[in-house]
């Protein structure tokens, strides 16, 4: 019987201590963000404003900044140019709205000083966000009709789990470029610092927590189509 089709209690053993960190990570991102966005700085500088100063600062003039909708939606986009603060950073002075706009721009200075990772990212974004979707599909329906679709899928899903490894040096570097900027330009001191560290750490434990997700589900996918000594049933 393929493995998808039933229960398998392999699969709650494998992936509950990710999920379990998972809603760690996710609880302190939004214990810290809302706990600092009621702090805020004596610069009186907005998330908008902090964008736009490490941006001049670093010789960067060719990309916008504009609010987005959503909750911690912040990103930015390398093909748009385009740095999109959420609605709780745009306009506001706290700690949490200087932490996140210093770490977008710093996704923006990644970009524009040529980081090979950041390049890497932006060539491989379009392609696993077709093959994503694809990858489980295949796995599905090749456990029920063919080990070589499986394969397939298991090899797109392999092309999802790098991108996200690939992910993580890509955030740690813009958090410490934001906590190093935000410092070294006189904007946070080094109580408010704290609190910008706090929310960026707790931030970056998501990004870690999606990658050991996609590690842990790659390596229950090859156990049970029996790459890796498991039994495919």
């Amino acid at each position: 019987m393929p493995f998808m089709y039933h229960f398998d209690p392999l699969y709650i053993v494998i992936m509950l201590p990710v999920l379990i960190f998972s809603m760690i990570a996710q609880g302190m991102v939004k214990s810290n963000f809302q706990k600092y966005s009621k702090i805020g700085t004596r610069s009186g500088y907005t998330g908008k404003d902090i964008a736009g100063i490490i941006l001049e600062k670093n010789g960067v003039h060719n990309i916008k900044i504009e609010p987005t909708s959503g909750w911690l939606s912040d990103h930015y986009s390398p093909a748009d140019k385009i740095l999109r603060l959420s609605e709780g950073v745009y306009n506001s002075q706290s700690i949490s709205a200087l932490g996140v706009a210093a770490h977008e721009a710093g996704h923006a200075l990644q970009h524009y000083q040529g980081m090979f990772i950041m390049k890497l990212w932006m060539g491989l974004a379009r392609p696993i966000s077709l093959v994503s979707n694809a990858a489980i599909f295949l796995i599905i329906i090749g456990s029920f009709l063919s080990l070589f679709l499986a394969q397939i899928g298991l090899f797109f899903f392999l092309g999802v789990v790098v991108f996200q490894i690939i992910t993580l040096p890509l955030e740690f570097n813009a958090s410490n470029r934001a906590k190093k900027l935000l410092f070294e330009y006189n904007i946070v001191n080094r109580e408010e610092l704290n609190g910008v560290n706090a929310v960026l750490n707790s931030a970056a434990l998501t990004y870690v927590a999606a990658a050991a997700a996609a590690v842990t589900q790659l390596l229950y996918f090859a156990i049970r189509l029996g790459l890796l000594g498991g039994r495919r049933d």
